[in-house]
């Protein structure tokens, strides 16, 4: 499952979404973190996962490499739904299993919030797919420039968000690799209590935290040798270019969101 993970991974391409400006990308999130809170009633979760349909076909990153890489979230999605069918009490009864009801509302209620952590885990991911850190670190920094203003290292935010997303899959390869090695030396990780389970991970987390911080004592090491003094001074080699199709792509989002305000119940 390690292996898997797509979280803060770049996968080169040349789809319509890879050719997006990084702000416009980045721009598209967060206004589709807020519309999503739009929708209240079947039809508008409906548009909005046909929306996020659209989007991955438009990537053109297969949907089975997102849900497979998307496990341990769609266990988490799992999990809230149990939550909200057991302690939601509102509605009429739709099963009665003596131990535990299931009402109308705690169903209704437990799928819209899995469908709306779902496309917003879909979108997220394919903005990291899609961009590389780079083009994150610089899309990031022009975003936030006006809060250069109020003294807000605005350079120095956008790199360590950039190293931060980068970091995620080597950190999961680093855990892959220690829990095979403790594996090979006769550890599980997987069997006995619950007590026994959490015991057997203070030996993964060790190892774990001193890979980290020799991996960043090395990047910051790197830095130095090179000249690295903060974002004052610095030029780009790749140059942001803002096209029709950006403008384009925030127009649809936009028509989408009065859809779902329109459509709301």
């Amino acid at each position: 499952m390690m292996e898997k993970m797509i979280f803060g991974r770049y996968i080169p391409g040349n789809s319509f979404v890879h050719q997006l400006d990084p702000r416009s990308k980045l721009s598209f999130v967060f206004v589709f973190i807020i519309i999503v809170f739009l929708a209240n009633n079947v039809v508008t979760y409906a548009l909005l996962l046909a929306f996020t349909l659209f989007v991955i076909l438009l990537s053109r990153i297969r949907l089975y490499f997102l849900i497979n890489g998307l496990k341990p979230v769609i266990f988490l999605m799992a999990f809230t739904l149990i939550l909200h069918l057991i302690m939601t009490k509102e509605g009429a009864v739709l099963l009665d299993l003596g131990f535990m009801k299931i009402y109308e509302e705690g169903l209704r209620q437990g799928i819209f919030i899995s469908v709306r952590f779902l496309v917003l885990v879909f979108i997220t991911s394919i903005l990291t797919l899609t961009t590389s850190p780079i083009s994150i670190t610089d899309g990031l920094e022009t975003l936030l420039h006006p809060l250069k203003k109020i003294k807000l290292p605005v350079h120095e935010l956008a790199l360590m968000m950039s190293i931060s997303l980068r970091f995620i899959p080597t950190l999961m390869d680093e855990t892959d690799k220690i829990m095979k090695a403790q594996m090979a030396r006769g550890s599980d990780l997987s069997a006995g209590p619950i007590k026994d389970r959490l015991k057997a991970v203070v030996p993964l987390l060790v190892p774990l935290f001193v890979s980290a911080f020799k991996r960043a004592e090395d990047l910051a090491t790197a830095m130095e040798v090179r000249g690295y003094r903060g974002g004052e001074g610095r030029t780009r080699y790749r140059q942001l270019k803002w096209d029709m199709k950006d403008s384009l792509s925030l127009v649809v989002l936009l028509v989408v969101a009065v859809c779902l305000w329109m459509l709301r119940s």
